[in-house]
């Protein structure tokens, strides 16, 4: 499949044009290894070492729908990986704020993010469960990673009033999570199950 191939396929499941767009804007071959970039631009996962993956590219659009991005955002992107995702929202916010556990996955992303020429994320390498206090509140986190518990008290307490946190977790089965602040209240909806690999908590 090529990107307008894949742009095709998931536009019956997405309706925000600006969701569309970035994911076509977005170069998949540079973050994929070099092995697999004949499969870039199908619409699945692929494995990009230390046990984690490049995520389908609908399941990202998903995520970025649910978000509700207008543009002058700062977003706080929990689970860099391949930097995929973090450069889809780079084309929707202002400004990403990227955390990875693994140190060779955050370099890499690095790469991959200078070569698509992609220069407002900012990547950071630790424990994302944990957020990132010193650039809170963010209008909008993105989680990458499935959080056995529900979404992590540290993350909820650095999402701004009136922002927009999408986490998959864990019950009953693996689902998409979405979380708001309004008026002080925390709102909780869940949407559709998806499948990501668990997210490290040291806590």
């Amino acid at each position: 499949m090529d990107r307008l191939g894949l742009i095709d396929e998931i536009s019956g499941e997405i309706s925000d044009p600006r969701v569309l767009a970035a994911i076509a804007e977005v170069p998949r071959q540079l973050f994929v290894p070099e092995s697999l970039r004949a499969l870039a631009w199908e619409n699945e996962p692929l494995p990009i070492g230390e046990g984690q993956t490049i995520s389908q590219p609908l399941i990202v659009a998903r995520m970025c729908e649910l978000l509700g991005l207008k543009g002058d955002e700062t977003v706080l992107d929990v689970g860099t990986g391949s930097g995929y995702h973090a450069a889809v929202l780079s084309r929707l916010a202002a400004r990403v704020i990227s955390i990875e556990r693994f140190e060779d996955l955050s370099a890499a992303a690095g790469r991959s993010l200078e070569a698509a020429g992609i220069e407002n994320v900012t990547l950071l390498q630790g424990d994302g469960s944990l957020g990132w206090p010193p650039e809170a509140p963010y209008e909008a986190i993105n989680v990458a990673a499935a959080a056995e518990h529900g979404a992590p008290p540290a993350l909820i307490d650095q999402l701004a009033e009136g922002g927009r946190m999408v986490i998959p977790v864990d019950g009953r089965d693996q689902h998409l999570m979405l979380v708001s602040k309004r008026d002080g209240n925390v709102i909780v909806d869940e949407d559709e199950r998806v499948r990501f690999v668990p997210l490290i908590e040291d806590g």
